[in-house]
């Protein structure tokens, strides 16, 4: 379906903006100049709307004219959501940039500060709910297939997916008189530790060990064989995820990640 195309908006200093967009978007995809063209249109009609005297660039300033533009975005109904609200921020600054080097006024560049544009919100990570958590160990305790054991590893030990497949052989160690660890090697962080297991986590790692030793793979000292290259091999224990869901009828999107939050929570 085609957008509607809305019609140009009558504002006397449009025709510089519109300037100034095709000037520093002309190597952009169209959604990209799209988005820069809504965030002028957006300004453009404020202004027009709040501060009509204003008919010439040099007539800018970032108090009111800035500001208060913020400040509307910050109260308009429906309110806009933080990353919407910082995708206006950044989409601003430098076509009021371009602006400042197109017509030789440099006080342009100091409108909108680096300052003013707010660091987008983290998102927390997300667990599996109590019910997602159980159906998915069961299902894989009821398969008992190299990605259910994988899956259950990660689960009980907070592993990441990465991590899981650099395990070596020989990752069990004994750490006392019936105690045992699984050595993590150097994952994302760039660090290697050791992760106390119980004895339902050692007969994972003694599965995945059987599965290694009917794999047609020679050994080459990792737990998991990799067929190819270690993200061909994650993307099929993702696959592998998401055909669990499918079966299981979870329709939300789970990934990976999502049980190592959920060994966190139980922490």
């Amino acid at each position: 379906m085609s957008r509607v195309r809305r019609p140009p908006l009558q504002h006397p200093l449009a025709p510089f903006f519109d300037r100034a967009v095709d000037s520093f978007c002309v190597a952009l995809s169209h959604e990209s100049i799209r988005q820069y063209r809504g965030t002028v249109r957006n300004f453009l009609s404020y202004l027009g709307a709040d501060h009509p005297g204003v008919q010439r660039l040099d007539q800018l300033r970032r108090e009111p004219h800035i500001l208060g533009w913020m400040s509307r975005l910050h109260s308009q109904v429906p309110p806009l959501g933080t990353a919407s609200y910082i995708i206006r921020l950044i989409t601003l600054r430098p076509i009021l940039n371009e602006l400042a080097w197109i017509e030789q006024l440099p006080e342009l560049a100091h409108l909108l500060r680096r300052e003013d544009i707010p660091h987008a919100p983290q998102r927390l990570p997300r667990p599996l709910t109590a019910e997602q958590d159980q159906l998915l160990q069961q299902e894989f305790l009821r398969r008992n297939d190299l990605g259910g054991n994988v899956f259950l590893l990660m689960r009980h030990t907070g592993m990441r997916i990465g991590e899981c497949a650099d395990l070596s052989v020989d990752c069990l160690r004994s750490t006392g008189p019936n105690q045992w660890a699984i050595h993590v090697p150097l994952g994302k962080l760039k660090t290697e530790r050791m992760v106390p297991v119980d004895s339902f986590v050692r007969e994972l790692v003694h599965r995945l060990g059987f599965f290694r030793s009917l794999d047609p793979l020679p050994a080459d000292g990792r737990l998991l064989a990799r067929p190819g290259a270690k993200d061909t091999l994650l993307r099929h224990f993702r696959d592998y995820l998401h055909q669990v869901c499918h079966s299981l009828g979870l329709s939300t999107r789970i990934v990976p990640h999502q049980l190592r939050h959920s060994y966190a929570t139980e922490m």
